[in-house]
């Protein structure tokens, strides 16, 4: 989004009949930069709590569904990864074989947890196989990828980092994510 003024942003809003995340973070924004707001922003910003009080407008929630083969990727990668690490001296970020991967497949959208196991069900019987190959080879273009600019040479995701890695993505992609004991 470009960036807008308050009073431009909620006669967006006011017009659409919906606040987006990205409307509220730029006026949360403009609200914590400014050292002074003026008469028209604090009208603007009364005249949107109203309409959102009224139901004039919707403030529309961050994310209403989920794309269940980002987890599934994300569990191949991880374990995939894990198994490298542990026997080589090579590294790989998780996010960049991630979306190697899931650029390369369809996505499972769900907005309930009913669709999404549905959706995980319906992927494990016709995706797997193809997941797999994706992942695999999303590492091989990764591994056989020299050294770039992001990461300095002769650094290493250590176990801390990976984890780390792993901890930001599934609470970025699975919120509702439990991780199970075995």
């Amino acid at each position: 989004m470009s960036i807008m003024s308050i009073e431009k942003i909620v006669e967006q809003a006011l017009q659409d009949g919906y606040l987006t995340p990205a409307m509220e973070a730029e006026v949360g924004r403009i609200c914590d930069s400014a050292s002074e707001l003026s008469i028209e922003e604090y009208m603007a910003l009364d005249r949107l709590m109203g309409s959102l009080l009224t139901g004039e407008v919707v403030a529309v929630p961050r994310k209403q569904f989920i794309n269940v083969m980002e987890e599934l990727v994300l569990t191949e990668a991880i374990s995939r990864i894990a198994e490298i690490e542990v026997t080589s001296e090579s590294s790989l970020d998780v996010g960049d074989v991630a979306a190697y991967a899931l650029n390369r497949l369809p996505p499972l959208y769900a907005t309930t947890e009913e669709g999404a196991n549905y959706q995980r069900q319906r992927a494990k019987a016709e995706l797997q196989e193809l997941i797999a190959q994706q992942v695999g080879e999303a590492i091989a273009r990764n591994l056989d990828r020299p050294n770039d600019d992001r990461t300095p040479v002769g650094t290493k995701n250590t176990g801390n980092e990976v984890l780390r890695q792993v901890s930001t993505l599934l609470q970025a992609y699975a919120p509702h994510f439990e991780q199970k004991s075995e």
